[in-house]
């Protein structure tokens, strides 16, 4: 393809005989020959197929294909002269913070290989990692508090002025300890869990309404013995001592699952599935240490998927 033959020498030596009006000038700035110049301007003008610069007694001058040309040339450049810089900053060893808002979903999912995979890059920067309920993360990254959030998906009336990259999507799941009485249920109902102590998410966490509708289009109503709590270090044990279920986003307890320390209830809770993702302020352009966190964020859950 074209743009892939044009190399940054050929629009480098076009600009700078553009803003010199003289091939010599030109060639003296780039510490090159005049030939080499006149080369990589014949070799430029060939691969468009037209003349971009005419030579009179003044130096040069651009034709109308070289005007058009130059707008983007001079993007072009202006361009990768930005990102050359932007690395440079990247790799000013400690002199970055970065406040990340992280649900507990997340925090104990993808984002300790995230980490590590975001400090394999060699960048020296400063994390700060706050967790908490998914509307508190975001009311402090609209004040400026965090750079990101790394969560689920916000209300409606919470995201003005924010915006979100969809990551992937978490149900909520029924979990118990192995040698709980349900497992050996063969015809598991909702309604049986009704009749264990149930670890519930609080009204104000985000997946409760989630909840809520899934239990009413079950035909069942609220649970009535439950302890309303968002501490994943008490659900984790309070389920190892009893034979309490909780209910919870599958991502907080995929590691215990795969180990077989959980176990899910067999219920099919795909209607609870929820948007995980990257929340930031749309008025803002993420720096080159937000992007390559949130890259290494993105490539993680695209490698290791919760569901």
């Amino acid at each position: 393809m074209l743009e892939n033959r044009i190399k940054y020498r050929h629009l480098q030596c076009f600009l700078e005989v553009t803003r010199q009006g003289s091939v010599g000038r030109a060639a003296d700035v780039l510490a090159l020959t005049q030939p080499a110049v006149s080369k990589k301007l014949k070799e430029l003008e060939e691969m468009l197929g037209v003349r971009l610069l005419e030579r009179n007694k003044k130096g040069v001058e651009l034709t109308q294909f070289g005007e058009v040309f130059l707008k983007y040339a001079g993007a072009s450049v202006a361009a990768l002269r930005e990102g050359t810089d932007s690395i440079a900053q990247a790799q000013q060893k400690g002199k970055t913070t970065l406040s990340v808002g992280v649900l507990p979903t997340v925090a104990t999912s993808i984002l300790p290989n995230a980490v590590q995979r975001f400090r394999e890059s060699g960048i020296d920067a400063t994390l700060n990692l706050v967790s908490g309920p998914n509307s508190l993360l975001v009311s402090q990254l609209r004040v400026g508090e965090l750079d990101l959030v790394v969560g689920r998906l916000a209300e409606p009336e919470q995201m003005s002025g924010l915006s979100f990259q969809h990551l992937y999507s978490e149900r909520v799941t029924f979990v118990v300890r192995p040698s709980h009485p349900l497992l050996s249920k063969p015809m598991l109902d909702v309604k049986d869990v009704s009749q264990y102590t149930v670890i519930y998410p609080p009204k104000a966490s985000l997946i409760a309404p989630a909840v809520e509708r899934f239990l009413l289009a079950q035909g069942f109503g609220a649970l009535p013995d439950r302890i309303e709590t968002i501490s994943d270090s008490f659900g984790k044990e309070y389920i190892r001592q009893t034979d309490a279920i909780w209910v919870i986003s599958r991502g907080v307890v995929a590691r215990e699952i795969k180990d077989n320390i959980f176990i899910e209830l067999p219920l099919d809770t795909k209607e609870t599935l929820g948007p995980v993702g990257l929340t930031t302020r749309a008025d803002t352009i993420p720096t080159p240490v937000m992007q390559m966190f949130m890259n290494a964020v993105r490539d993680t859950a695209e490698a290791n998927p919760v569901n």
